[in-house]
């Protein structure tokens, strides 16, 4: 299969960059309602109408959904590409809808997506509220699988640019998980078929972004979505789109994540049996917290009237600006930064470093500063 083609003919191209917002996919979504398969399930806190899509008359169950945190969107681009490809008049398209029934809700939470904010209006993390269900798009999402009893799960999300595939300089670009059902994090026939899924998509990623596949931790949470889901018997599947090499608007992880959505579903509808691919499961990487997004080395800073010679790391933070997201950095550890990278790294040899106040770097300052003078660092970068 041809999943580079596939997904350049699939992609979306009305959905760019890490803003994705109500107002960009209900045009997409009233686009695909031609059978009367577009449903309003409910409203967000602030009013905003939450919509489902029903596609396909197979057999096999899968419930997605996406932006249940508002300022993850990489995984709703991707989910988009998929509903291209199953709206196409292509075999592929065929065969995907006579095996499987997909109901997918686009955006849980689209009150956090406009403001860009993990939280939804209430100030609730969406996915820490599986058990009180205290939130309308919360109590949305779980009468929906209750309706519709959904032989997977796939809960789509983004995650930090912090994370390696493992203690590595290599990000974790798409990361996996089959959530715990217990505290004793066992392994059942529900977490396996999961898991062989997962295993099955690492397996094709490698060929794309090979060590680049992350295993997230699978700390037992009730609370949380996944684990309720596959606590009540449904095998779930985290997919988290995380960085990939100076692709900060994350349109190369968005194919990785559409790779990942394909591939699984080829593997489903061609293995109806349990492989038990738990061994190779456990072996991909767990995350690590291990990256920055730029690290300057060897700077050489005053201090207590001494001469010194330090590391520091700079993290950006997004701002939403005018319906953009500008991302901001700021100096955020200074130290060795022995057992961490950085998307981008800058040897200074020794340069002497200067802000024009004390000419220290300091926790939780703008990165704006010089090295001995000659070169500018305008928002975490040389300015060359």
């Amino acid at each position: 299969m041809d999943f580079e083609k596939i997904f350049q003919d699939n992609k979306e191209e009305s959905l760019h960059g890490r803003y994705i917002t109500l107002d960009k996919i209900e045009p997409l979504l009233k686009k695909f309602n031609k059978n009367n398969n577009l449903d309003i399930i409910g409203k967000s806190v602030a009013g905003k109408p939450i919509y489902s899509y029903t596609i396909g008359t197979g057999k096999t169950k899968i419930l997605l959904w996406s932006q249940m945190h508002g300022n993850e969107g990489t995984t709703t681009k991707a989910l988009f590409d998929l509903l291209n490809v199953l709206n196409a008049e292509t075999e592929l398209a065929a065969d995907l809808k006579s095996k499987f029934t997909f109901l997918a809700i686009p955006m849980l939470n689209p009150d956090g997506a406009e403001k860009y904010t993990r939280i939804n209006a209430n100030g609730v993390d969406l996915n820490r509220d599986f058990q009180d269900l205290t939130q309308p798009e919360s109590r949305l999402l779980r009468g929906l699988y209750d309706d519709f009893k959904p032989d997977y799960c796939y809960n789509l999300h983004d995650q930090r640019t912090i994370f390696a595939a493992g203690a590595i300089n290599k990000p974790a670009t798409v990361s996996f998980l089959a959530p715990s059902f217990n505290e004793a994090r066992e392994v059942s026939e529900v977490r396996i078929k999961a898991m062989d899924v997962i295993v099955a998509m690492n397996t094709t990623l490698q060929s794309f972004i090979p060590g680049q596949v992350g295993r997230f931790d699978d700390a037992f949470n009730l609370n949380c979505v996944g684990d309720t889901f596959t606590y009540l018997g449904s095998p779930t599947i985290l997919f988290e789109a995380g960085h990939y090499q100076e692709d900060y608007q994350r349109e190369m992880t968005r194919k990785f994540i559409f790779i990942a959505l394909v591939s699984g579903l080829k593997y489903i509808y061609e293995n109806d049996i349990v492989l038990n691919e738990t061994e190779k499961y456990f072996n991909i990487p767990q995350n690590k917290p291990v990256f920055y997004d730029l690290i300057y080395k060897n700077i050489k800073i005053f201090y207590d009237n001494k001469q010194i010679i330090t590391n520091f790391a700079i993290q950006f933070t997004e701002v939403l600006n005018e319906g953009k997201i500008e991302f901001v950095a700021f100096i955020v550890e200074i130290g060795e930064l022995t057992q961490n990278f950085g998307h981008f790294e800058y040897d200074a040899k020794g340069a002497s470093y200067s802000d024009g106040q004390d000419n220290i770097p300091k926790l939780g300052q703008k990165a704006e500063f010089y090295l001995s003078e000659k070169v500018k660092i305008v928002n975490g970068l040389p300015n060359v």
